[in-house]
């Protein structure tokens, strides 16, 4: 508060900008007005900071892999930012009391390639058996597109298998991890790319049965 008594002024009363101006006898008041402070914690910035956290602890389990999933992105955007901005937007679901990482919805690679389509994913003795359509009739997909696999343990490990497209109606890609159980698998993904890594498609979750 700060107290005037120049005769130039007269009494004040009233508000300007952030002060409160009075009178009291022959004496013009000024009081400041308390600045109104934000919550830097709010329960939505705290469901961001963590799904952004979630987001940034998978990309790095999963090393290199998102320079080849994303390979994509504009020349300024890195694979990391393509990687955070995609599955920051579709894989944190904030409906709950706290944000919850959603592997079904998170993206390994993103891209405009004709997606393969996975009729079954089984754990068998010799690993994770995925079978599938190669699509090869579709426009624009190739016979030495890769197709890529990837299992995510909760162990933190990371499993990775790729092989040609092919031409064949019907193929099986097998991920040969063993000694685990259908408990241990986090995620399996599965896209396509072109063989000399030029185009990606989108990644796609598949549960294991």
């Amino acid at each position: 508060m700060a107290l005037s008594q120049n005769p130039m002024t007269g009494k004040m009363s009233g508000t300007v900008g952030n002060f409160v101006t009075s009178s009291l006898g022959s004496q013009n008041i000024v009081r400041a007005k308390a600045f109104m402070t934000r919550d830097a914690k709010t329960e939505a910035q705290l469901k961001q900071r963590d799904g952004f956290k979630m987001i940034a602890d998978l990309y790095t389990t999963l090393g290199g892999f998102p320079a080849e999933g994303f390979t994509q992105r504009s020349e300024n955007t890195s694979a990391y930012a393509a990687f955070m901005a995609k599955n920051l937007s579709e894989a944190i679901d904030k409906s709950g009391a706290t944000a919850v990482l959603d592997y079904t919805k998170v993206q390994v690679s993103d891209g405009s390639l004709q997606l393969p389509t996975v009729k079954e994913a089984t754990l068998t003795v010799a690993g994770i058996v995925l079978k599938y359509l190669p699509k090869i009739k579709m426009l624009n997909n190739n016979a030495d597109d890769e197709i890529v696999a990837l299992a995510l343990l909760k162990s933190g490990e990371v499993w990775l298998e790729r092989q040609p497209r092919g031409e064949s109606p019907e193929a099986t890609l097998t991920l040969e991890v063993t000694d685990i159980t259908i408990a241990d698998i986090k995620a399996v993904y599965v896209f396509a790319k072109r063989a000399d890594g030029s185009k990606t498609s989108k990644s796609v979750y598949v549960p294991i049965v």
